[in-house]
């Protein structure tokens, strides 16, 4: 699994994640910073990147336009620094691994994790 971490998260990220062993880069090292939502949903789709994310816009355009795939980790807290999440992150990507793998909307947030299935359903 690849993880694609969204410029609205620290490029920190990066070493946090690969510590833990996934292959991870920030949107900063290979696209504008000012790239819309639908650019990094098409380029993770098209490189098979999981995105990992603290906007919720990903998770709606994921409903709105029935989309398989890409997976994406979004978190939902006001702390997202990686010395307060990283514990819970890495325990949610193993947790839901299978998930990710084959298409999934997962919600991170101090209290619990959520997964739900692409392509999303109302």
């Amino acid at each position: 699994m690849k993880l694609l971490i969204d410029m609205n998260l620290s490029p920190q990220w990066v070493s946090v994640l690969e510590n833990a062993g996934w292959e991870s880069v920030h949107w900063s090292f290979i696209g504008r910073p000012d790239a819309s939502d639908k650019e990094i949903l098409d380029y993770a789709t098209s490189h098979g990147y999981v995105i990992f994310t603290h906007d919720l816009d990903f998770g709606a355009i994921l409903a709105a336009t029935n989309a398989e795939y890409p997976s994406v980790i979004q978190v939902r807290t006001q702390d997202v620094t990686t010395d307060h999440l990283s514990h819970f992150v890495v325990s949610a990507l193993k947790q839901f691994k299978k998930h990710l793998d084959e298409g999934a909307l997962i919600t991170i947030d101090e209290k619990k994790f959520r997964a739900r299935i692409l392509p999303l359903r109302a």
